[in-house]
């Protein structure tokens, strides 16, 4: 499903009025019956009050209310605004309303007996959110999440900025949100997703054409989208068929990332898994590893990869792998940082770029433009503000997550993968997609390069860096989303993830 912004749901707005001729009053009188339609199905019949403003959202409100009330709810409106500057559709309503002996009031403030036993629907801001919240709409929405009520906001909570999820000085703390035509940014991104509640997108009229316009650029993606992406598995095949992957990871009092992305290749799918390591922690490795594959590389004497061992990598890349999986592990000095440019630029098969193969491009990311194989870069936050020069702004990049990596993408000429909540895939060609899976359970070391082994291990079997990223970081959360009912979000493991990773995998391609 497209995922607009406030800029592209006011042009989906106008053409729908404009060029198919279907009146605003129209769109908003369908817009408060679907919410109108949501209280009644969530609540049973009784106190509802409409905190509104004067604009169109107030108006959304104003229909919800009176339609409630028609229905026999106590319903009450409360403008926060003159009648002299309510929207021309808002003030249609609000005369509606009166006409129909609906209770409004115009308000400045709102007291606890106002709220005592309401259901609240918060109709004050909607999407044109641009500046902080005014001091005195600020009181009343700390009032009402202050006061325990139950709250319906009107296509995004008050406060919210609906393009990056950001909080505008103070938000109301929504229950649900019905919300129309698309979901909007602010729904999914943090902290924006916390205060929207469970969320429902109610069609209201406008054309499906508008909807499905190639110009809207994010995505967010379900599982009915990514479980056509699961790789067949024929009855006439082998190992060979699945793809032979690489991994090059590990050092000296790390080397369980390594362990931990072998083995998630093969829980993806992976025919065969061979892990590069340095030479002097063979042992440890061989003890370890059961179904994978070990390959001792030249090291510096100190459990680390020494960057002479670049001849026996590409012997192998070029011999071998099929797909390469790089970084996790492989800590960080000038020897790795050799290591990693020259294996970027001389690989020739796809590859997964990932924790210190991602800091060893952070003074140097123009490399990134200069390799030959399809990649996909899978920084969290902070290793994406390195790679930004701009350390220490990792809020930067939190504030613009869908931006940021939609950009990064487009200039590099390759699939990025930012991690964290949500997660954000970017295509080169542009496009951006929200995960919808995962949980704070996740938020624990190794988490990473289990997703790195499960696109590795999705690619290997023929998957592009797109296709990969989109399936496997929704398998990723999804695989978390069933460890967390056994294990907790506090005890949850990166160990767990590759655990339920069957399940996942069984669960999706029944979707």
């Amino acid at each position: 499903m497209r995922v607009a912004t406030a800029a592209e749901m006011r042009e989906i707005d106008r053409r729908t009025i404009d060029e198919f001729g279907i009146p605003g009053s129209v769109l908003m009188e369908r817009a408060g019956l679907a919410v109108a339609g949501r209280v009644q199905e969530l609540f049973p019949k009784g106190k509802v009050i409409v905190v509104a403003g004067g604009g169109n959202n107030g108006g959304d409100g104003i229909v919800a209310g009176r339609n409630l009330f028609n229905r026999g709810w106590n319903a009450k409106v409360l403008l926060l605004s003159r009648e002299n500057r309510l929207s021309p559709d808002c003030l249609a309503q609000y005369r509606t309303a009166r006409k129909m002996g609906v209770p409004v009031e115009f308000r400045t403030e709102i007291n606890s007996r106002d709220l005592h036993s309401a259901i609240v629907i918060d109709a004050i801001m909607g999407t044109g959110l641009s500046a902080e919240v005014k001091p005195a709409i600020a009181g009343i929405i700390d009032a009402i999440n202050t006061s325990g009520v139950r709250v319906v906001a009107v296509d995004i909570p008050s406060g919210i900025s609906s393009d990056t999820g950001e909080v505008m000085g103070e938000a109301m703390r929504a229950d649900y949100t019905v919300t129309f035509g698309l979901p909007k940014r602010g729904h999914f991104l943090h902290p924006g997703s916390a205060f929207s509640g469970r969320l429902f997108v109610e069609e209201t009229g406008f054309p499906a054409s508008l909807l499905l316009s190639d110009g809207i650029m994010v995505d967010i993606t379900s599982a009915e989208d990514v479980s056509p992406l699961i790789p067949e598995r024929p009855a006439y095949s082998h190992k060979g068929d699945y793809g032979h992957v690489f991994v090059l990871a590990g050092s000296r009092g790390k080397t369980g990332a390594a362990l931990m992305t072998g083995r998630a290749c093969l829980r993806a799918g992976a025919g065969l898994v061979t892990i590069g390591v340095p030479e002097s922690l063979v042992e440890i490795f061989e003890s370890a590893v059961t179904e994978e594959m070990v390959l001792p590389l030249p090291d510096n004497g100190a459990g680390v990869l020494a960057e002479r061992a670049y001849a026996a990598v590409m012997d192998f890349l070029n011999s071998t792998a099929d797909v390469l999986a790089l970084g996790p592990g492989l800590t960080r000095n000038h020897e790795i940082t050799g290591l990693v440019r020259r294996t970027l630029l001389s690989s020739t098969v796809p590859m997964v770029i990932d924790a210190d193969a991602i800091n060893a491009l952070a003074r140097d990311r123009e490399i990134l433009k200069s390799i030959k194989a399809p990649a996909v870069l899978t920084p969290h936050p902070g290793e994406m503000a390195r790679l930004l020069s701009s350390a220490g702004k990792r809020t930067e990049v939190e504030r613009d997550r869908i931006g940021t990596a939609s950009r990064f993408a487009a200039e590099n000429g390759l699939c990025v993968v930012l991690k964290g909540a949500p997660t954000v895939i970017a295509s080169p060609e542009g496009r951006t997609f929200i995960n919808s899976t995962g949980n704070p359970g996740m938020a624990t070391a190794g988490s990473g390069d289990v997703l790195t082994g499960i696109l590795a291990g999705l690619m290997g079997q023929g998957l592009n860096p797109v296709e990969a990223s989109l399936l496997g970081v929704h398998l990723h959360g999804a695989a978390a989303d069933l460890a967390v009912s056994e294990k907790g979000l506090h005890s949850m493991i990166a160990g767990d993830l590759i655990e339920f990773l069957p399940t996942a995998f069984q669960q999706l391609d029944n979707a």
